[in-house]
């Protein structure tokens, strides 16, 4: 070995050990940052990112549907108008691409900008359920909650997030009874599972100057119910109201893995994580309306996002750097105000068009990159053709603009414009035999 490479290998111990005092307070501000987005994540199992897809006849009018009762999807929407779908058996399937673009741009006089890394997400639902005299059973298969999100690695942002990957399953079985001849009720349990998976860089560095990064991942189970009322006024009118329970869910045994300088290691060890924490409850009430040709509906949803008032992990290995951290979130309740109508040009053939605006739960100082949310404005539209007597075919398209927001993160002191759109077209089937 030569005295200049030893110099070399010197040198850059001595940069490492001088840099970690510093780094540490930094890498401290980033593992608060994954106690963000991992109860967002967590969150995403049963409450985090909404993904409002769920049926393709319903999205075209803007996704509303409490009060409808068109096929085996009421079973999302409103367990009590299940008994109402026309058809003793009654198979709905579902499938969206959310196609989601972002863009960040730092503060004047800053120039500089970044955009997420395209990505299509595939949320989708089935359903099947069985109808004999005044009774209904059936079971539902959707994903209400997940996203993707992946920034360039190198992005100003990158100590806060590279890629966070969010899946979720519901599983509900279903029972609606008829009371009254203008009068349903239903329930249905709810079984959620779901995984995710999060890169973020580790704001050390290496002899080599590339910085660390940090990998966490892990699966989650909960528990929840969903109920619901339909009156059927007349063969015109009708209301309904829904109302999906809070779910607590629990990630034990979760993956931490940190890549960093071996001389940092011993502070952040490959270990295991678990967290727990209340989901929000979600509230629907809605009215519709029919004629020969026309279909309006009309649906407000209210989501207790205010359950959301801190955020815990633990780490089943602690270090002095590596503690048990807590977080605040301080969401707040948050609505959704939908109308949609539905046009029937003839027999086999219905055109459909909707809006809806969705007020964001994220309160000024706590806007992140993982979830650059603002108030929203949805426009729909779709389309059904019936190829036969007992199947129909539905698509749909909806388009999303998000409000431009600026914000400041107060824990991580993050600063930065956002603006966001989404294009998703889907389709769907329904076969009633």
């Amino acid at each position: 070995m030569t005295v200049a490479h030893i110099s070399s290998e010197t040198a850059g111990f001595v940069f490492i050990t001088r840099t970690i005092s510093l780094h540490l307070n930094m890498t401290r501000q980033f593992l608060i940052c994954i106690v963000i987005v991992l109860q967002i994540s967590t969150a995403a199992i049963a409450g985090g990112f909404q993904v409002n897809a769920q049926s393709q006849r319903h999205l075209g009018m803007g996704h509303t549907g409490t009060a409808l009762f068109f096929d085996a999807s009421s079973m999302f929407f409103n367990p009590g108008a299940s008994v109402f779908v026309d058809g003793k058996w009654v198979i709905t399937g579902s499938a969206t691409f959310l196609m989601p673009r972002t863009v960040y741009a730092e503060p004047a006089p800053g120039v500089y900008q970044a955009a997420m890394v395209q990505n299509i997400g595939t949320p989708f639902g089935v359903y099947a359920m069985y109808n004999k005299q005044k009774w209904a059973a059936g079971i539902a298969v959707y994903t209400p909650f997940g996203s993707r999100a992946e920034w360039p690695s190198d992005w100003k942002g990158n100590f806060l997030i590279r890629e966070i990957n969010l899946k979720t399953i519901f599983v509900q079985p279903t029972v609606s009874y008829q009371l009254h001849e203008k009068l349903g009720i239903g329930a249905g349990f709810i079984y959620a599972t779901g995984g995710f998976a999060l890169r973020k860089g580790v704001p050390v560095q290496d002899q080599n100057g590339d910085y660390g990064e940090g990998n966490l991942s892990g699966d989650a189970r909960g528990f929840g119910f969903q109920a619901g009322i339909l009156y059927k006024h007349n063969d015109a009118l009708s209301f309904g109201a829904s109302y999906r329970s809070a779910v607590s869910v629990e990630v034990n045994g979760g993956s931490a893995e940190f890549t960093v300088p071996g001389v940092l290691q011993e502070f952040f060890p490959t270990t295991t994580f678990s967290t727990a924490l209340r989901l929000p409850q979600v509230i629907n009430v809605g009215a519709a309306y029919s004629t020969d040709r026309w279909t309006f509906s009309s649906d407000v949803n209210i989501v207790g996002w205010s359950s959301y008032d801190s955020l815990r992990i633990d780490f089943a290995d602690n270090t002095d750097k590596l503690e048990d951290i807590s977080s605040a979130r301080m969401y707040k309740n948050a609505w959704i105000a939908r109308v949609g109508v539905e046009y029937r040009i003839l027999d086999k053939l219905q055109l459909r068009a909707g809006c809806y605006f969705d007020k964001t739960p994220v309160q000024d100082g706590y806007l992140t990159p993982e979830t650059p949310d603002s108030d929203r404005i949805g426009i729909t539209g779709g389309v059904t053709y019936k190829i036969g007597e007992n199947i129909r075919m539905d698509a749909s398209c909806l388009y999303v603009e998000g409000m431009q927001r600026t914000d400041t993160n107060i824990e991580t002191g993050f600063t930065g414009t956002y603006k966001s759109r989404t294009i998703a077209p889907g389709i769907g089937f329904t076969l009633k035999f």
